[in-house]
């Protein structure tokens, strides 16, 4: 799909945000399958429900826009989800797979909190300022995501030394 103009760079942008938003609520849920462990589990579920918050808020930015998302091709996603199940499938032990699981949803977070900033320097740039209040606020839920998978990260690793 050749991009034309910075508007067309936008929506391409933004549709494949909101597919990675999709695709990332999918993966938190699984991974809480996994997880066996309450606190963990539950930090996951949570971020899945906080996702679908965030689907909605792009939908609006959309909206805002006046376009509809278009077709994304999503391989590093599809990628990033075969290697947490093939090498979550190798580690045997509880801690270690709990540990793996928060880094990996770590990982998962921080690369989209990249795409939202691009994405508000991208709003601003083409005159979309509300769109910008917009994903500031959906930035700010993978900010405070983040912050808690770290202290999450943290809690366990001082547990595992304390024992």
């Amino acid at each position: 799909m050749p991009i034309k103009d910075p508007k067309e760079l936008f929506v391409l942008m933004l549709s494949d945000l909101r597919h990675g938003a999709e695709r990332s609520t999918k993966i938190f849920q699984e991974m809480s399958e996994h997880a066996k462990d309450q606190d963990v589990s539950e930090a996951l579920q949570a971020r899945a429900f906080v996702g679908d918050k965030i689907l909605a808020t792009l939908d609006e930015c959309f909206r805002l826009i006046g376009e509809k998302p278009v077709k994304v091709p999503g391989k590093l996603h599809d990628v990033m989800v075969e290697d947490f199940r093939r090498e979550l499938a190798e580690i045997q032990s509880p801690e270690a797979r709990r540990l793996f699981i928060l880094a990996k949803a770590s990982r998962i977070v921080h690369l989209r909190i990249g795409e939202y900033r691009a994405l508000i320097a991208a709003a601003d740039v083409t005159g979309h300022y509300g769109v910008g209040v917009l994903l500031e606020s959906a930035l700010a839920d993978k900010l405070a995501f983040a912050e808690r998978t770290r202290h999450l990260i943290r809690e366990r690793l001082l547990q595992r030394l304390a024992a």
